[in-house]
């Protein structure tokens, strides 16, 4: 955790949003918000932000030479260079315990694995340095000669450690020139407001479920209790993802940046395409037009596309973790994609598309929460062969079946459904009127619903702090 939550809401929030609207000038905007994020940054990783400034150095400086240089194979050198460190980067600090384990595993040797501590949030601030560099190479954006709107656009303490992952030219012009409004800080801290309560109000809940069922011994848990397990994870790790990611919108907003939108109601989705372009946009923006593309895309024949489209799941599932099982839940997520390639669920009624879409993004969670393929292998196994289960195991998962537990799954099952779009579409042309100012008093009340829940010390860290 970066900050205890109820500090960061009370002292550190308020503090950082005076200071900003005190400020006349946004050079001294940017420097007060960089100062913000490190100390953010540095209270939960107080030796690992000294990496976090390295890599935005070092970025800052291949763009710039990038940008500065003429002549296709010094940049394109430049270019690998900075691929290979950033990629590197990831590769020592999140992956070399599980290429030491794998080693060992395939090769039947006792080789040390390195205990490398995880910096917060180092896959998205890696990703983001990239598609900066990578853009000035492209010539879609000028390369920044000022360290300090490099060091912002990737520091920044809304969206550092858990995204989402912004793209440079797309706040580029709001470092130079911002201006908050009273509307703007208004829908902002509504947005922030309904991001807390999902995780807190939502997550939380389903979290201490999951965690209960899923914590239960491999093979001790019975049909019905590993379907629960299943279904308060799936529920929990969209309310707490989506939430962060409301939570980072609605600040940006408040400081005068507008990010783009990283769900957009991904359960509602009738395909496993359709929820790949609701869920976690900007990662699948990122692969898209950083991996996808220049890998040749589909330009290249069936048998390249394929190819490519397993890369591209491969690479999506390492980014989630140093783990089998992620690898495994994104090679899964790209053959069903291949799948749709060659059955035509979208011709099936948009009902039947939206319970195959659920089943499959549920079960695949399943593999993702799990921490081995084995343990994952036996939940499945259970939910779908009806074995009966321990008795203890099955008191454990009646005992999850609270009245709170299950008014919020009903709460949670409508806010993920596509009705919600329709009120927030609403809200959204709304924020002047007599309804904006109901929404931003019930986002208030829900504000001191959250303060009252994290008080009794329920809080549980987000689930991509991790990643």
């Amino acid at each position: 955790m970066v900050f205890s939550s109820l500090f960061f809401l009370c002292v550190f929030l308020p503090i950082v949003f005076l200071a900003d609207r005190l400020a006349r000038s946004v050079r001294i905007k940017n420097a007060l918000l960089i100062i913000a994020s490190l100390v953010f940054y540095a209270y939960g990783e107080p030796v690992l932000v000294l990496l976090m400034l390295g890599s935005t150095l070092f970025n800052y400086v291949m763009g710039r030479c990038i940008g500065q240089l003429d002549g296709k194979g010094p940049r394109k050198a430049l270019l690998v260079v900075s691929v290979v460190v950033n990629i590197g980067l990831l590769g020592v600090f999140k992956y070399a315990g599980m290429m030491v384990q794998t080693i060992n595993a395939v090769a039947g040797l006792s080789l040390p694995v390195p205990n490398i501590p995880l910096p917060l949030g180092i896959s998205f601030y890696t990703f983001q340095a990239l598609s900066y560099v990578i853009d000035v190479y492209r010539g879609d954006v000028e390369y920044q000669s000022s360290y300090p709107r490099v060091l912002l656009y990737i520091s920044f303490f809304p969206q550092l450690v858990a995204g989402p992952i912004v793209k440079y030219h797309d706040i580029a012009q709001e470092m130079e020139s911002r201006h908050a409004t009273v509307g703007d800080v208004a829908a902002g801290l509504r947005r922030f407001c309904l991001g807390l309560s999902k995780k807190v109000l939502i997550a939380n809940v389903m979290a201490a479920a999951a965690d209960s069922l899923f914590g239960l011994q491999v093979g001790s848990l019975g049909c019905a209790g590993a379907w629960l397990a299943a279904f308060a994870y799936f529920l929990q790790i969209y309310f707490d993802f989506s939430g962060y990611s409301d939570m980072a919108i609605g600040l940006g907003r408040v400081f005068g940046f507008h990010f783009k939108e990283n769900f957009d109601h991904p359960y509602a989705s009738a395909s496993i395409k359709e929820f790949w372009r609701r869920w976690h946009m900007s990662l699948s923006t990122w692969l898209r037009e950083y991996l996808y593309f220049p890998l040749g895309g589909n330009r290249k024949g069936r048998a390249r596309a394929i190819i490519n489209r397993v890369v591209v799941f491969l690479v999506c599932g390492l980014w989630h973790g140093a783990n089998w099982t992620f690898v495994v839940w994104g090679l899964l997520h790209g053959l069903f994609l291949l799948f749709e390639d060659v059955v035509p669920i979208r011709k099936l009624p948009r009902l039947l598309g939206v319970i195959y879409t659920v089943l499959v993004v549920m079960c695949t969670f399943v593999i993702f929460r799990c921490d081995t393929l084995g343990q994952a292998g036996v939940m499945l196994a259970t939910m779908f062969t009806g074995a009966p289960g321990a008795r203890v195991a099955g008191i454990v998962a009646m005992e999850q079946l609270t009245p709170q537990f299950i008014g919020t799954a009903l709460v949670g099952v409508v806010l993920a459904s596509s009705l919600p779009q329709v009120l927030s579409a609403r809200l959204d042309g709304a924020s002047k009127g007599t309804l904006g100012a109901v929404s931003f008093a019930g986002s208030l009340v829900l504000l001191f619903l959250c303060m009252v829940s994290l008080s009794s010390g329920t809080y549980n860290p987000f689930i991509y702090f991790r990643f």
